[in-house]
């Protein structure tokens, strides 16, 4: 069982998620945990000893903490956690930042989950 986090500070990521990781987790697979902004994310895997999530993604562009201080703070606390982006531009900016401070994938949204899933399900593999 792999457990991975989703922080978003849109509700409806979680909705999308969970649809299209459905077979995952009912195949037991994959376990989801949403957090709606960075703090929260932070307390999330602060709450286990050690965390049993595995993989992050974040969006960047959040109230509060936004996804690039998430990165560096999870980089920091949690080092063996891999941490992927999610931005809703081009935003090349970003993407280099992203890349400077360890994250391994960059999304844009609309979120392509062909790639999402590839990469979530090349994980689960290595994880078992």
């Amino acid at each position: 069982m792999m457990k991975i986090l989703i922080v978003d500070d849109e509700k409806d990521v979680e909705m999308l998620f969970r649809q299209k990781f459905r077979k995952e987790v009912k195949s037991g697979m994959l376990e989801l945990a949403f957090a709606f902004s960075g703090e929260e994310a932070l307390q999330v895997l602060g709450s286990e000893h050690p965390p049993k999530v595995v993989y992050v993604f974040s969006d960047i562009n959040m109230p509060g903490m936004n996804g690039l201080e998430l990165l560096d703070n999870i980089k920091q606390q949690f080092p063996h956690i891999q941490v992927s982006m999610i931005s809703a531009y081009g935003d090349l900016q970003n993407y280099e930042k992203a890349m400077e401070s360890g994250a391994k994938e960059f999304f844009t949204k609309p979120i392509d989950f062909t790639t999402l899933k590839a990469e979530v399900n090349k994980l689960i593999e290595r994880h078992n």
